[in-house]
């Protein structure tokens, strides 16, 4: 009886320990996420239009992690909702950085200030 009590308690205490974990690992890919977007805009490869929609898709993001833990419980199916979105924000930062836009306007940057 006593062997089952503590395997039991064992086994609550591990699992009230990974809510905090997993929720560490949400909070470091948006930290993750907002330096990637902040080094894009100081080397060029974000523009600032294409920064401010990216922010405020993590904004959103943020939200809802925020409405989902709200209640004191953040389930696996609301960390698989946070997830995604946050994998769907990474594919976007990463177009954001390849589009070749914010390059295009920095070379045509360059060559009217060579210009003069």
């Amino acid at each position: 009886m006593k062997k089952g009590l503590t395997t039991a308690l064992a086994a609550a205490l591990a699992m009230a320990m990974a809510v905090p974990a997993f929720a560490g690992r949400i909070d470091h890919r948006q930290q993750n996420q907002q330096k990637r977007i902040h080094q894009g805009v100081r080397n060029g490869s974000i523009t600032p239009g294409e920064a401010a929609c990216l922010e405020r898709q993590q904004l959103r993001t943020e939200r809802m992690k925020h409405r989902f833990r709200g209640d004191g419980k953040f389930t696996r199916r609301e960390r698989a909702r946070v997830h995604h979105r946050l994998h769907h924000a990474s594919r976007h930062i990463w177009r954001a950085k390849h589009n070749r836009r914010a390059m295009h306007n920095r070379r045509a940057m360059h060559n009217r200030r060579g210009a003069w």
